[in-house]
């Protein structure tokens, strides 16, 4: 292994720190990752992406402490009609857009479903269910990271320049873009009202990697495997909870939360150092236009949606 040179960790642990301070906003962090990792290169590269889950997790679970049972269910409930209308529709048109492309199968799966549901959670999941090789799994979160950090840049002005509420900015964020990290990270900026619902729609949305897990492994007789599931859903329920039953603890909820803010600042740089030459190689022509594609469609077609029947 080849050591890390002084100048890369000083740089990278200066970086580390910027985003702790309120002058740098979530696409910020990403950006400032992906450029380093580009660059100069970034140290740490396998530390960083395990440290980037948990401090993920634990960031979505300090977010729930903003957050009452009733906007919980308020949220969810709103988000599922669009959530199962939207996870059937880009099944469906990836599966589709991957025979056009002539994508190798399983990629195409896991593309599909990392755009349906939860980015690299459901390929995960997907992945393990289907006993996918590494160039699939690699060229499909490949594709979705790259479709990810375009998302979290150029939702939040885009969301301006149509005048979406934070509600339907919320909704919008939460189906369209990938990863939970983004969805918070793009609705973070947008206002609290878009922050509270694009978490818990999309949260929502995660726990229907089991259905799917489940249909897969239907589809595919003689393969058991076991289901990873995004358990810290449970822990943002129980903080919402713990706010619920005891709404005293104001002061101490708020702290947790900008903690939770910065936490997740950070976690996008650290999953933007994830960015290398090897995965952008990795990443074939037919994939990444698969994965275009049917971002676009879902992208539009969801904005269409949030603008015709959400009107607060």
């Amino acid at each position: 292994m080849k050591p890390e040179a002084p100048i890369q960790i000083t740089l990278f642990a200066l970086l580390c720190a910027s985003c702790l301070t309120e002058w740098i906003s979530p696409p910020m962090a990403l950006a400032m990752g992906m450029v380093l990792a580009l660059t100069a290169g970034a140290p740490f590269h396998s530390a960083s992406q395990i440290t980037a889950k948990y401090l993920l997790q634990a960031s979505v679970t300090g977010l729930g402490f903003g957050m009452n049972l009733t906007q919980v269910w308020i949220a969810g409930k709103t988000g599922f009609g669009f959530t199962a209308a939207t996870i059937l529709g880009t099944l469906t048109a990836g599966w589709l857009l991957g025979r056009a492309f002539r994508v190798e199968r399983q990629a195409s799966l896991l593309v599909s479903a990392g755009t349906a549901i939860c980015g690299g959670s459901a390929i995960a999941a997907v992945g393990s269910a289907i006993h996918a090789d590494k160039r699939a799994l690699s060229v499909a979160l490949g594709t979705v990271f790259i479709l990810n950090a375009l998302a979290l840049v150029l939702f939040p002005p885009i969301g301006h320049r149509l005048g979406l509420t934070q509600t339907q900015f919320g909704m919008w964020a939460a189906i369209a873009i990938h990863d939970t990290s983004s969805v918070v990270g793009a609705a973070a900026g947008y206002g609290d009202e878009a922050l509270r619902l694009a978490t818990t729609v999309k949260l929502a949305r995660a726990l229907w990697i089991i259905p799917l897990v489940v249909g897969v492994l239907v589809m595919t007789p003689g393969k058991k495997t076991r289901i990873t599931l995004p358990w810290f859903i449970l822990f943002f329920v129980l903080a919402a909870v713990i706010h619920t039953v005891y709404p005293q603890g104001e002061n101490g909820y708020r702290w947790i939360t900008n903690a939770a803010r910065h936490g997740l600042t950070l976690t996008l740089f650290l999953i933007g150092t994830g960015l290398t030459r090897e995965t952008i190689r990795t990443v074939g022509a037919r994939a990444l236009a698969q994965g275009i594609t049917l971002w676009l469609m879902v992208a539009a077609t969801s904005l269409l949606a949030v603008r015709t029947f959400l009107n607060t």
